[in-house]
């Protein structure tokens, strides 16, 4: 009879990649400028932002983008089997890094949170890990000018 195991053992069972034998780097490799390092966190600020326990209101955050692995250990959590709209609950919990003093956001912050603010969160997730920023193309309904703005913070009508 086969045992179901999850992600975790899975990963910690998988064999180490075995390399045939070390490479040796060519001198002209080793000149070679690197590229620069993707943009992996996004500042945020919450529309009504999250209130703690002693009634402090946290709107100021960070978000970083989603590995393979955050959007796969959902799906082996029993919160989501059991209700899969606890799915976008515990995805932002692993992503969001920080939320105002707090540097442990879990499932139960999230949980917390206004459905404004999850809304928010959840739109910039899918900007970020979909087209690599939070910049959002928009016209204005007065004089059909063409502009952008940042999604993830800033109050309108600020620089």
């Amino acid at each position: 009879m086969r045992r179901k195991i999850g992600l975790e053992e899975l990963l910690e069972r998988a064999p180490a990649p075995q390399n045939a034998a070390p490479q040796q780097q060519a001198p002209a490799a080793a000149a070679q400028p690197r590229g620069r390092a993707p943009h992996t966190e996004f500042e945020f600020e919450l529309p009504l932002g999250y209130v703690d326990d002693e009634g402090t209101v946290h709107r100021h955050g960070a978000m970083r983008l989603a590995t393979a692995r955050d959007e796969l250990m959902p799906q082996i959590d029993l919160r989501v089997k059991e209700n899969p709209a606890y799915l976008s609950v515990v995805l932002l919990s692993h992503v969001i890094t920080r939320l105002g003093d707090i540097t442990d956001v879990h499932a139960g912050v999230v949980e917390r949170m206004y459905a404004t603010d999850v809304a928010f969160l959840q739109d910039l997730y899918q900007r970020i890990n979909s087209e690599g920023h939070t910049r959002a193309a928009v016209t204005c309904p007065h004089c059909d000018g063409a502009f952008e703005v940042d999604l993830a913070g800033g109050r309108l009508g600020e620089s």
